[in-house]
C-alpha cells in the first residue's frame, strides 16, 4: 500500500486526471439520486409530516395523493382494534385552483392538493408545521380559509395573507403561511375537514383515509395486516405508505429510468477514464516493473500494486467528492429543489464508486503482458 501511494503522490500529475472522474462519477451518483429522493419526498408528505402511525384507504390505494372517498363508518372497524388509541379522518385530492389573469377576463388555474383535517395540534393528519402554530389552526377553523406554503406563492398567484382564490368554484381566501411543505405535484392547500368537503365535492361522513395511533409503534404493522384480512379496505404503516407513494410516482414519472441513465453515463465517463490513466501510468513504469521482475518480486505482487493504486484513486476521488457534492447541494437546496441525503443514497455511492475504480484497476492490468525482465537489456 505504502509503494502505491508513494507512486501515486510522485506521478500526481499522470493520477489527477482518474482522481477528477472518479469524482465526478460519485457527485453525479450521489447529486442525482440525492435530488430525486427530495423530489419523491414532496409526493408522501402528508404522511411523513403527519403524526400517525396507521392509514387506512380504499382498497388497492396506489399513493396518498390518488385515495378515492370512503365511508367514515369504517371508523368502527379501525377503532375497534385493541392496540389502537385515536382515530381521524383526512380528505386528501387534486383540486383546481383558478385565480385572475393577466388581463380582467382571463384566468389562471393550477391544480392544487387539497389537505382537510381536523384542527387541533394533537391531529394526528395534521402536518407538522401546522401543529406548531397553534394559530393557523385557529385560523382555518372559519369556513373557507386555507394555508399554504410559502413556496408556492408566486405558482398560485398569491402575493400576501388575505387574498382570495376560487377552488373548483369556492371562493377561498388565504389565512397563513408555512414552510417546509412544497409540493412535486399540485401545491398543498391546507384546510378544515368541512372546507375540503367543498373543495372535493365530499359527502357528509366521506373520507379520504382513516389515520390511526396505536399504543406502541412497533403493534402498527400487526393491526395493518389483521385489518387487510378481515376488512375490504387497504392498511399500511405510515412508512409503508410512504414508500408505496414514492416508488409510485417514481415508475409512473420515469424518474428512476433518468436518473439510472445519467449515473450509467458517470459511471462509464469514470471508468473510461481511470482505466486508461491507470494503463498508460502503468505502461509507463514497464522499466520500473521490469526491474522488480528482475529482483525476483512475483508478478501477482505487481498486479496487487496496480489494483492498490486504483484503490487509493477511488478513495481519493471520494474525498474530493464528497465537498464538492455537499455544496451542489446546498446550491440546488436554495434555488427550490429538495436534496435528501439518505445513509443508503452515500453507502450505495461509496460502494459503487470504488467497485468502478477496482474495475479499472483490472482493465489496466492488460498492459503487463509487456512487462518482462530482459526489457531493460533491449
Amino acid at each position: 500500500m505504502s509503494y502505491a501511494l508513494t507512486t501515486i503522490w510522485y506521478e500526481r500529475q499522470r493520477f489527477l486526471p482518474a482522481i477528477l472522474a472518479v469524482a465526478f462519477s460519485a457527485v453525479l451518483m450521489a447529486l442525482q439520486s440525492g435530488i430525486v429522493l427530495g423530489l419523491l419526498t414532496m409526493m408522501s408528505l402528508p404522511v411523513d409530516h403527519a403524526a400517525a402511525d396507521l392509514w387506512v384507504g380504499f382498497p388497492g390505494v396506489r399513493s396518498v395523493d390518488l385515495g378515492r372517498p370512503v365511508p367514515e363508518r369504517w371508523w368502527v372497524s379501525v377503532a375497534g382494534q385493541p392496540e389502537i388509541v385515536q382515530v381521524e379522518p383526512i380528505i386528501l385530492g387534486f383540486s383546481l385552483w383558478t385565480r385572475p389573469g393577466p388581463s380582467p377576463s382571463t384566468t389562471i388555474s393550477e391544480v392544487c392538493t387539497v389537505v382537510g383535517t381536523r384542527l387541533h395540534p394533537q391531529g394526528l393528519a395534521v402536518v407538522r408545521a401546522l401543529r406548531e402554530a397553534p394559530e393557523l389552526l385557529s385560523r382555518l377553523s372559519e369556513p373557507g380559509t386555507v394555508v399554504i406554503d410559502r413556496a408556492e406563492l408566486t405558482r398560485l398567484g398569491v402575493q400576501n395573507v388575505g387574498q382570495t382564490a376560487d377552488v373548483y368554484g369556492v371562493r377561498v381566501r388565504v389565512v397563513g403561511l408555512v414552510d417546509g411543505c412544497k409540493s412535486l405535484g399540485g401545491p398543498y392547500v391546507f384546510c378544515s375537514l368541512e372546507t375540503a368537503r367543498q373543495l372535493l365535492r365530499y359527502s357528509a361522513g366521506e373520507a379520504t383515509y382513516l389515520v390511526a395511533r396505536v399504543t406502541a409503534p412497533h403493534q402498527a404493522s400487526r393491526v395493518a395486516q389483521r385489518l387487510q384480512t378481515h376488512y375490504r379496505m387497504t392498511a399500511l404503516t405510515a412508512d409503508e405508505f410512504s414508500l408505496r407513494s414514492r416508488w409510485h410516482w417514481l415508475v409512473t414519472t420515469k424518474a428512476g429510468i433518468a436518473v439510472g441513465f445519467t449515473a450509467l453515463l458517470g459511471l462509464l465517463v469514470g471508468a473510461v477514464v481511470t482505466s486508461q490513466t491507470l494503463y498508460a501510468a502503468t505502461a509507463a513504469s514497464k522499466r520500473e516493473y521490469s526491474t522488480l521482475r528482475a529482483m525476483g518480486i512475483p508478478k501477482w505482487r505487481l498486479q496487487a500494486g496496480v489494483l492498490a493504486q486504483s484503490f487509493w484513486v477511488g478513495c481519493f476521488g471520494l474525498l474530493l467528492a464528497a465537498p464538492v457534492a455537499w455544496l451542489l447541494a446546498e446550491g440546488a437546496v436554495r434555488l427550490g429543489t429538495a436534496v435528501r441525503w439518505h445513509p443508503w443514497i452515500i453507502a450505495a455511492t461509496i460502494v459503487v464508486t470504488l467497485v468502478m475504480a477496482l474495475g479499472a484497476g483490472l482493465a489496466a492490468l492488460r498492459s503487463f503482458q509487456g512487462v518482462d525482465p530482459a526489457h531493460n537489456i533491449r
